[in-house]
């Protein structure tokens, strides 16, 4: 037998401006994870450093708990 979880919808959805501790940004994906959601989020890009950007150091994982919607 398949034991299933049913867990509630997700918060937050993709595009969607939100904050937490550390900044600002926008919802990129939400994934399913243990019977909570967690989420990709972009955080908002403040002015390129004289040394130039790598690429995604601005892409963190969240679960919903530590998001707020703006």
């Amino acid at each position: 037998m398949i034991a299933v979880i049913d867990i509630a919808r997700p918060k937050f959805c993709k595009g969607q401006k939100v904050e937490f501790i550390g900044g600002l940004g926008t919802i990129r994906e939400c994934h399913p994870n243990s019977g909570n959601w967690s989420y990709l989020v972009e955080m908002a890009m403040g002015s390129e450093p004289k040394m130039g950007r790598i690429g995604y150091e601005t892409t963190i994982l969240l679960f919903e708990t530590d998001i707020i919607l703006l």
